[in-house]
């Protein structure tokens, strides 16, 4: 199996040196990158797999470059786990929302990393081939990895897709937090029920341009459900 590769941006080397030698260790191939722009020559030169952003960088913040990154056509399906010192909840809530699949606070240890890392990489990759469900207009062909309303295509990150397609394949059933975090996230023990609530509040985003937002909602005190009825 070809060894997955990562991008660690960080600008301070003994860390970054520190980061790569426990990822090469475990079996990643990896490349360095020390500012924003440094980080996206190493994008084109080769597609990672997953990046590791510090939030503090000397160019632009790690944040924007997240931003930027889930904003270009040609990343946005990049898994990105964002490092930081700032342990405010604000701070979490930011980096999530800024298009972060996961968050982790400076000091962290190299097992915690490959905790986090080995499960963000599982949630980007497609479960069930081949399928295709459809709903309401809405259509999800998971052999092609695509979403889409009519003729439209539907741009998603990574986690929101396989929050779709859980939700697309339990119609109509109500799942609490805890529960979509053992059945999308995995059983991931490192992420907060308020990851759900934020990605949730990203899919429905994705979904609103084409006034399909509806099909996600919320079910006061009990979860979220997929459904076709109103709620």
């Amino acid at each position: 199996m070809t060894a997955k590769r990562i991008l660690v941006v960080e600008d301070e080397k003994p860390i970054r040196d520190l980061i790569a030698f426990g990822l090469r260790r475990a079996g990643y191939e990896v490349r360095e990158a020390e500012d924003c722009r440094e980080a996206r020559a190493r994008i084109v030169d080769v597609r990672p797999d997953l990046m590791l952003i510090d939030w503090m960088l000397p160019d632009m913040s790690g944040l924007e470059l997240t931003r930027s990154l889930k904003r270009a056509k040609d990343t946005e399906e990049i898994p990105v786990i964002m490092l930081t010192a700032r342990a405010e909840e604000q701070d979490k809530v930011s980096g999530l929302e800024g298009g972060a699949d996961d968050y982790i606070i400076k000091p962290f240890s190299p097992r915690e990393l490959l905790a986090r890392i080995q499960a963000v990489l599982r949630r980007a990759t497609p479960v069930g081939a081949g399928d295709i469900m459809e709903a309401q207009g809405l259509k999800l062909d998971d052999s092609s990895h695509r979403v889409s309303a009519g003729d439209r295509e539907i741009a998603l990150g990574p986690t929101e897709y396989r929050l779709l397609h859980f939700f697309m394949s339990h119609p109509e059933r109500v799942f609490s937090r805890g529960q979509l975090l053992d059945r999308v996230w995995g059983g991931n023990t490192y992420v907060e029920e308020r990851t759900v609530d934020v990605h949730i509040r990203r899919l429905r985003k994705a979904l609103e341009p084409f006034t399909l937002e509806g099909l996600v909602q919320t079910v006061r005190g009990a979860g979220y459900r997929f459904s076709t009825r109103d709620s």
